[in-house]
């Protein structure tokens, strides 16, 4: 029985998440590994709302400042050929990775 890896990616890009996708199932055709993904997950949004005047007085007004935060699931056959082609991958600064063997 072969174990398989899931793989977690975390990021504010979409676009480079999917570009890291791309190159997992670049690897995983050309090692002939079984694969499924990515699974876009939900999108987390944080809204940090602020007062525009300092000192409170005035009109209300308020900022809202949004962060996105994008997750992608991407199983594979973890292989050793596999494995050792996403271990050396290069991974942009702003995606966060979890890898997880079972």
């Amino acid at each position: 029985m072969l174990s398989k890896a899931r793989i977690t990616l975390t990021g504010t890009d979409p676009k480079t998440l999917d570009g890291v996708c791309g190159e997992l199932k670049e690897i995983a055709e050309k090692t002939g590994a079984k694969y499924s993904g990515p699974v876009y997950m939900p999108t987390k949004k944080i809204v940090v709302p602020t007062r525009r005047s300092p000192c409170g007085q005035g009109t209300p007004t308020w900022d809202k400042y949004e962060m996105r935060i994008h997750r992608r699931l991407f199983d594979i056959d973890s292989n050793e050929r596999a494995m050792k082609y996403i271990v050396r991958l290069s991974i942009p600064d702003d995606v966060f990775i979890e890898l997880r063997i079972t």
